[in-house]
C-alpha cells in the first residue's frame, strides 16, 4: 500500500493535468486514512471570475446530503422518538400522496432505503421561507405511487424531503438549524454551509454546464436548486476536509473527535448494512443501506454516496475495513472519468479493495426483439421513448421537463444495444459512462412495466 503522503504528492502533481484532460474547471479533494487527513485543490471556482480553488473552497455536495439527513433521522431513532418500522404518518399525520393506502403504511425505513414506491424526482420550488419544506410535503398529495411500498428500490429525492420535514417536526426547528445543531456543531466543522447565505462567506465554487453540443462548459445561470429540496441535497456546501470528518464519525462508530457520540454505538454500522438490492447501473451502488450507497465487492465493501446539483458534483467513498474515506468535489466537466482516475487510484492504493469497473457495451452486441421494451416511460422530470427500427436497431429519446428543460439542449436519440438479461446499454454513452437501462415487471400485455435507471420510471 502507498503512504498517505505519497498520495498527496501524486494528487498535487497530477490534478492540474487531470482537470485539463477531463475539461473540469476545478476540483478539491480530501483523504482520511487511519485518522490522518490530507487535502488539496486545483483549477478555478468560476470561469467568469478566474478565482483559484483552494483546499478550503466550498463546493455543493448534492445528494451526499442524504447521508446527513439520514444521520439526523437516526439520531431521533437513537433517542426513541422514531420507530423505523412505524408508518411515517405516526409522526407526520399530514403526509399525503395520491395513493391513500400506500401513504398510510409507508415507513421511515422505506424512505431511508428508497423503497417507499412513490415518484421521487419532484423539484417543486416553494420559496425560501422557513416553511418551504412543510409546503413542499403538502404538495405531494397528487404524486403517483409507482409500486407497492417495500417492493423494490427506486431512488427517491422527494422521500428525503419528507424525512427532512420529520426532523423539523420532532426537533421543533428548521431543517437547516437541526443540521447545524445536531451534526455540524458536534463535529466541529468550520467550512460547512447549509445554504447560499453561509456559502458566500467562504471561497465558493460555481457550477458549470454545457448549454449546447459545442458550447463548452460555462458558469451555470443559478447557484443552487430550491431550498425546499434541501434534505435531498439542493443546498449543503462544504470543503472536502469537512466531508471526510463527517465520514470519520461514521467510521468510528458515531463518535466525534472530542468523544461525543453523535450517533449511538452500533447505529452507524446499522446504517451501512446491506438492506435492499439495486439494479446494476455501474455508477450507483449494488445495494443500499439506511441512506448509504453500497458497492458489494468480494475484496472488501465500499460505501458512500454521490451528489449532483446544477453543474457541481460530489463523490464520497469509504472503505470501513481500511479506515479510509475519500471525498472529491468538482464544478463541471467529465466528472465520472475524473472520479475514476482519482478516487479509483486512492482506493486501490490505500486499501485491499478497488472500485468496480464501469460497464461497457459488448463489442459484438446481440440483435434482439425489443418489443417488450418499446414504448414511452414518463416521470415528472422527463419522458423516455424507446423505439426499434426495421433494421432491429434500438433507440431511446429523452425529453427533459420542468426546471431541467431549460438547462440543456435537446439531445438526439441514443442507440441502445443488448447488455444482459432484461437490460440495454447506450452504444455511445456520455463522457465515457454507459449506464445500463433495465426493463422490469410486466404491464399485463407482455411489455415491461418500468424502465429502471436508478429510479423506476413507469410505462405511460
Amino acid at each position: 500500500m502507498t503512504d498517505l503522503n505519497d498520495t498527496k504528492t501524486w494528487l498535487d502533481e497530477q490534478l492540474p493535468a487531470l482537470l485539463e484532460k477531463h475539461d473540469v474547471p476545478a476540483a478539491a479533494w480530501a483523504v482520511l486514512k487511519d485518522g490522518d487527513v490530507v487535502d488539496g485543490a486545483a483549477g478555478v471556482l468560476s470561469k467568469a471570475t478566474g478565482v483559484d480553488a483552494t483546499a478550503d473552497s466550498v463546493f455543493q455536495i448534492g445528494s451526499i446530503t442524504k447521508l446527513w439527513t439520514s444521520t439526523l433521522v437516526m439520531q431521533l431513532v437513537d433517542e426513541g422518538l422514531v420507530d423505523l418500522d412505524e408508518p411515517v404518518r405516526t409522526y407526520l399525520p399530514e403526509f399525503r400522496i395520491a395513493d391513500e393506502s400506500a401513504a398510510a403504511v409507508i415507513t421511515t425505513r422505506q424512505l431511508l432505503n428508497h423503497t417507499a414506491g412513490f415518484e421521487g424526482d419532484i423539484f417543486t420550488d416553494t420559496g425560501t421561507g422557513d416553511d418551504c419544506i412543510q409546503k413542499y410535503v403538502a404538495l405531494l398529495e397528487d404524486v403517483p405511487q409507482l409500486f407497492a411500498p417495500g417492493e423494490q428500490f427506486s431512488y427517491n429525492n422527494a422521500g428525503f424531503c419528507v424525512l427532512g420535514r420529520l426532523v423539523e417536526v420532532l426537533r421543533g426547528t428548521t431543517f437547516d438549524a437541526a443540521l447545524r445543531e445536531h451534526v455540524i456543531a458536534p463535529l466541529g466543522l468550520t467550512h460547512a454551509a447549509s445554504g447560499p447565505y453561509e456559502a458566500i462567506l467562504f471561497r465558493a465554487a460555481v457550477g458549470h454546464i454545457e448549454t449546447g453540443p459545442d458550447s463548452g462548459y460555462v458558469p451555470a445561470p443559478v447557484w443552487a436548486m430550491a431550498r425546499s429540496n434541501a434534505p435531498a441535497g439542493s443546498m449543503l456546501a462544504m470543503r472536502p476536509r469537512d466531508l471526510v470528518e463527517f465520514a470519520r464519525m461514521h467510521l468510528e462508530d458515531g463518535r466525534a473527535p472530542d468523544g461525543t457520540q453523535v450517533l449511538a454505538p452500533g447505529t452507524a454500522a446499522a446504517m451501512q448494512a446491506r438492506a435492499v438490492e439495486v439494479p446494476y447501473t455501474g455508477i450507483m451502488g449494488s445495494s443500499w443501506g439506511l441512506g448509504f450507497e453500497r458497492f458489494d465487492i468480494a475484496t472488501g465493501d465500499v460505501i458512500g454516496h454521490d451528489g449532483s446539483t446544477i453543474g457541481q458534483n460530489g463523490f464520497l467513498r469509504m472503505v470501513p475495513e481500511a479506515g479510509l474515506a475519500v471525498a472529491l468535489l468538482v464544478n463541471g466537466g467529465d466528472v465520472i472519468s475524473l472520479y475514476h482516475e482519482i478516487v479509483g487510484r486512492v482506493v486501490d492504493e490505500l486499501s485491499d479493495t478497488r472500485l468496480p469497473e464501469l460497464p461497457t457495451p459488448p463489442s459484438e452486441p446481440e440483435r434482439i426483439d425489443a418489443s417488450r421494451y418499446v414504448g414511452t416511460y414518463s416521470a415528472d422530470v422527463m419522458d423516455l421513448v424507446v423505439t426499434q427500427d426495421d433494421d432491429g436497431r434500438i433507440f431511446i429519446e429523452t425529453t427533459l421537463k420542468g426546471m431541467f428543460a431549460d438547462m440543456a439542449e435537446h439531445e438526439p436519440p441514443q442507440e441502445l444495444v443488448h447488455f444482459r438479461d432484461d437490460s440495454l446499454i447506450p452504444l455511445q454513452g456520455e463522457h465515457g459512462m454507459h449506464m445500463p437501462h433495465w426493463f422490469l415487471g410486466d404491464d399485463g400485455a407482455g411489455h415491461a412495466q418500468y424502465l429502471h435507471i436508478g429510479r423506476a420510471i413507469r410505462r405511460a
